[in-house]
């Protein structure tokens, strides 16, 4: 991989707390945070010392800062005709310790809410939100599956990047021009150096290695073919069986974008808001039309939907999956649904299997 050594400069890690604490008097700035069982959540850091580097996926994306899970929309005041303001809510900010497969998330969503007609609300706050990214260079967990959506390097929709090369400082990668005028703020970064790049280099070898472990048996190119041949699959009666409909696997999935939109009178009844709210296809009422038809009434098919949503639809009109490899989907289903065991059950049964490919170990 060809790197372009003008891109990079290096920061010392002693250097990390002064960087945060001079970030956040600029702007706020949220991180990854250490919360009780082994959880993380993306909260307002103001030093170094609160910003936990090495975590598993937060257990809300940072979806949430992009796409609140309630946001005014308008106004509206009836009092003297059909009188309606739009809103816009967003501040400005710094999201710092964005794992990759986070940024594919943000970038799903880039893609979706630029299609016509465009959303105003969401495109303009995103230009207010700085974004630093920061390399995961472990295997996350059993539910991780970056290798197989080619989500485990960057690729892009940051500002900077944080690479751990050594035990003393971090590699960054300048992507904007918004990230060159946070480094030569901060006045704490010094120039890469070829031996940095050939770390960095070294490590991502290393990586591809590691992340290769426990990944689902098929080749990246074959899933589409995969759900070509699936949607009559027995696997979707199974999940149907198991299933709770609680819509916690699309909650936290960092590329669903789904939502309704609510008008809310206030108690005088002439003025209110309107506003949206996350909304998700795991709910029964989520495909249920005027006359009380439901076009997925089986969670079995509402379950489909949410796989096609990741590997198929998504693939034919933006030319990507919608998964990005979290595993955050696996990781609080309360029925014990995995993503990488129902992708293994339907390459089984459908004969797709790929004899080199890792196993996929639960437990």
């Amino acid at each position: 991989m060809l790197h372009n050594l003008e891109q990079y400069v290096v920061l010392a890690k002693s250097d990390f707390d002064h960087f945060i604490v001079a970030l956040a008097r600029e702007q706020k700035v949220f991180a990854p945070v250490a919360k009780d069982f082994g959880q993380f959540s993306f909260e307002q850091v103001t030093e170094g010392r609160q910003v936990a580097l090495k975590y598993i996926p937060t257990i809300l994306p940072p979806k949430k800062y992009f796409m609140p899970q309630y946001e005014t929309l308008a106004t509206f005041d009836t009092s003297t005709g059909q009188n309606m303001e739009p809103v816009v809510e967003y501040e400005k900010m710094v999201l710092l310790g964005v794992h990759t497969c986070d940024l594919a998330g943000i970038q799903c969503l880039n893609m979706v809410f630029n299609e016509r007609p465009k959303d105003l609300n969401y495109l303009i706050r995103k230009n207010k939100i700085t974004i630093i990214g920061y390399e995961c260079n472990d295997y996350c967990d059993k539910y991780a599956s970056c290798r197989l959506v080619h989500n485990h390097t960057p690729n892009g929709g940051y500002d900077l990047f944080f690479t751990d090369i050594s035990t003393d400082k971090f590699i960054v990668h300048v992507n904007t021009l918004a990230g060159e005028e946070i480094i030569e703020k901060a006045n704490v970064f010094e120039p890469a150096s070829e031996a940095d790049l050939k770390a960095l280099e070294k490590l991502r070898t290393e990586k591809r290695a590691i992340f290769a472990k426990n990944e689902v048996p098929i080749e990246h190119e074959r899933i589409s073919e995969l759900f070509d041949k699936a949607y009559s699959s027995k696997v979707w009666e199974e999940l149907a069986e198991k299933c709770l409909a609680c819509g916690n696997c699309t909650n936290v999935c960092p590329s669903c974008y789904c939502f309704d939109v609510i008008d809310e009178p206030n108690l005088d009844l002439k003025t209110g808001k309107r506003y949206r709210k996350w909304d998700s296809c795991q709910n029964e009422t989520f495909a249920k039309v005027a006359g009380g038809e439901s076009f997925r009434e089986e969670r079995g098919a509402r379950q489909r939907h949410r796989y096609y949503r990741k590997f198929k639809y998504p693939l034919d009109k933006f030319s990507r999956f919608f998964c990005t490899g979290c595993g955050r989907c696996s990781r609080t289903c309360m029925a014990g649904i995995n993503l990488k065991e129902t992708l293994s059950k339907l390459i089984d049964e459908q004969g797709m299997k790929n004899p080199n490919a890792g196993e996929v170990k639960l437990g």
